[in-house]
């Protein structure tokens, strides 16, 4: 006979499977993400020319020739407000006014547009005969485990394992708190303890539909592999999981409506999305504010994530990160079992 426990993590799983919102978002939503944003970066290793806009006028055509002679450079030759236009939206990376001196529009604060003016730059002048006193040459990465789709795809899988523990968890016992579901536990035995654990085991459980199909996708389509042990990114993703899982019965311990849970989703999620690493590296920020990012558990899940696919990390070297991830699944889950309450 099985548990109460027992029966209460198999109740979820099947409510779970009956959701069909909840598995677009958990399986469909991360590989049209994964798909979407492979195919808009797949030149991002180096072989997507820099895009110029070249504003019509005197000596505009000489530009053009001299930039069209280099395959790093896609040039073109535009009205001064469509030019504007461009660099605006970010379609162009930089803007070529002809003249003495040639002027060059970007913003330095954007690096593709600094890159941008100086590839520009140097083109023009080696067309007009300047040498270079140093030879060099371009060696290109395009290994696996160098490209951006290879830095993304950890990310993804942390945003992933996020959003099925404080989605799959915090919203689903709230909305069973105002469907009065939460009350009827009071007639039974049930303890709080192991209600919140069966929500939490029962999110374990969907670890390997959540990231298994996303790991083949993107070896499928993009060629991601994973450097390191099996073992590791499957301890890895449990031990986000299970942090995520925590933080999901804490939102949960006392929110009465679905804004108020909302709200407290939506505190734990969009600043993750910003900060912790997830679609660019988390050393833009300044080194002042590194300490608290590291804190975080989706920074230290993609951390950890990125180092076993990327680098081949062992688990002894992520001691770091599995102690933050470890940290967030307990204090958050004792807090948790210290608020909750049925009604």
């Amino acid at each position: 006979m099985r548990s109460a426990l027992g029966n209460m993590v198999l109740a979820r799983w099947r409510e779970s499977l009956r959701q069909p919102e909840g598995i677009f978002w958990t399986f469909v939503f991360p590989a049209l993400l994964a798909v979407a944003l492979g195919v808009a970066f797949r030149g991002s290793n180096g072989a997507e020319p820099v895009r110029v806009a070249i504003v019509q006028g005197a000596g505009a055509e000489r530009i053009l020739s001299a930039l069209s002679a280099d395959r790093g450079v896609r040039a073109t030759l535009l009205p001064e407000g469509e030019a504007g236009r461009r660099l605006r939206s970010g379609s162009a990376a930089v803007a070529v006014l002809p003249g003495n001196p040639v002027v060059y529009r970007f913003d330095p604060t954007r690096p593709e547009s600094a890159l941008a003016r100086s590839v520009v730059d140097g083109a023009l002048q080696r067309a007009a005969g300047r040498r270079d006193p140093v030879a060099a040459s371009d060696r290109p990465m395009t290994e696996r485990g160098s490209r951006y789709i290879d830095f993304l795809i950890p990310g993804l899988l942390g945003m992933n394992l996020m959003g099925g523990g404080v989605w799959g968890i915090g919203w689903v016992i709230v909305e069973m708190r105002i469907r009065k579901l939460l009350k009827l536990q009071l007639t039974t035995p049930m303890r709080k303890s192991d209600f919140l654990l069966a929500q939490i085991l029962s999110r374990l459980a969907f670890v390997p539909v959540e990231t298994v199909p996303l790991l083949l996708l993107a070896g499928w389509m993009f060629g991601v592999s994973t450097a390191g042990s099996v073992a590791a990114l499957a301890a890895v993703s449990f031990s986000g999981a299970l942090a995520f899982a925590g933080i999901g019965t804490l939102i949960a311990s006392r929110a009465q409506t679905n804004s108020v849970v909302m709200g407290l989703i939506n505190l734990v999620t969009m600043p993750s999305f910003v900060l912790s690493g997830v679609f660019f590296s988390t050393s833009r920020f300044p080194d002042s504010v590194q300490p608290l990012l590291r804190a975080m558990p989706l920074t230290a899940l993609v951390d950890a994530l990125r180092a076993v696919m990327t680098d081949g990390a062992t688990l002894a070297t992520l001691s770091p990160q599995l102690l933050v991830l470890g940290a967030w699944s307990l204090g958050s889950f004792l807090l948790a079992l210290k608020l909750f309450r049925w009604a």
